[in-house]
């Protein structure tokens, strides 16, 4: 015959289970929680657009020069040798197949990107990528560029267009490439000096290449703290909306060489180039290692 049971120990064995009960409640309401965030994370768009400039439409890349090449593209191309996004995802997700819209624009700054995030919110992708800031940088002078007060209101716009449009939508942002670079990279070669100058190519930052007086290296040190503010305003914005995500800096910090550059105008990344781009935003994103 079991011995009776105090109401004192009654009391403190239905006072444990009470505790055991909210601990498993409050465990499985944190798996709950977690659940969505797994999922998403490890699943794949159906869907994706491209939003930017001449880089992401390839341009100068294809077989008819001083053109677009949207197939060329980093982001949603589908050249093989590109190993673009699209194909990537492609390999992962049949799904996606035939749904890569590329909205970029050669020209565009960041005052265009809320007319081409208008766009994607009625092609209604799960990923779109954004890579601008390029042409508020390379003007034909310091005093031309966007001002940062300017950039940063015009992204916040049109990030609010796709998040209000499409709430459900990634949205990869990448860092403008260093234009620094650009010149540092190049400026030895007499034929590119000559390209830029009679082409007018991104005089803000190119002109008088060769020069070191103090004048030209102040103007090319402006223009580099402007990109880097750009690229700043980039990382914070996108910082404030829960679907978006930035590419550290990647794009930026990458060293590319001239073999990233294509012959025909000494400026715009070669089939290389897209290539490179590809393989370094997609470490960086939000589906790489």
């Amino acid at each position: 015959m079991k011995a009776p049971v105090g109401r004192a120990g009654t009391h403190r064995r239905s006072t444990e289970a009470r505790g055991i009960r909210a601990m498993l409640v409050g465990v499985l309401a944190a798996i709950t929680l977690l659940l969505p965030v797994a999922t998403e994370a490890a699943s794949y768009p159906d869907s994706m657009a491209s939003t930017g400039d001449s880089i992401t439409r390839a341009y100068n890349t294809g077989f008819f020069p001083y053109t677009d090449n949207a197939a060329g593209s980093w982001s949603t191309g589908t050249n093989t040798g590109v190993a673009s996004h699209y194909s990537r995802l492609l390999a992962l997700n049949p799904a996606i197949r035939g749904k890569n819209y590329n909205d970029a624009k050669s020209g565009a700054r960041m005052a265009d990107l809320n007319g081409q995030m208008t766009k994607v919110v009625s092609q209604h992708v799960e990923y779109v990528t954004v890579l601008m800031g390029g042409n508020d940088v390379c003007t034909s002078s310091p005093a031309t560029m966007t001002s940062v007060a300017a950039f940063t209101s015009q992204f916040r716009t049109a990030m609010d267009t796709i998040t209000a449009g499409s709430p459900g939508t990634r949205v990869y942002v990448v860092s403008i490439p260093s234009v620094m670079r650009l010149w540092s990279t190049l400026k030895g070669s007499a034929t590119v000096r000559l390209v830029w100058s009679l082409f007018g190519v991104c005089q803000s930052m190119l002109k008088n290449p060769l020069s070191t007086a103090v004048a030209d290296v102040e103007r090319r040190s402006t223009v580099d703290q402007r990109e880097r503010a750009y690229n700043g305003v980039l990382e914070s914005v996108c910082a404030e909306y829960r679907r978006c995500r930035f590419d550290g800096n990647a794009v930026f910090d990458y060293a590319f060489s001239a073999a990233d550059i294509t012959g025909r105008d000494d400026f715009h990344p070669s089939l290389t180039g897209q290539k490179n781009i590809a393989a370094v935003t997609w470490a960086a994103g939000f589906f790489g290692p």
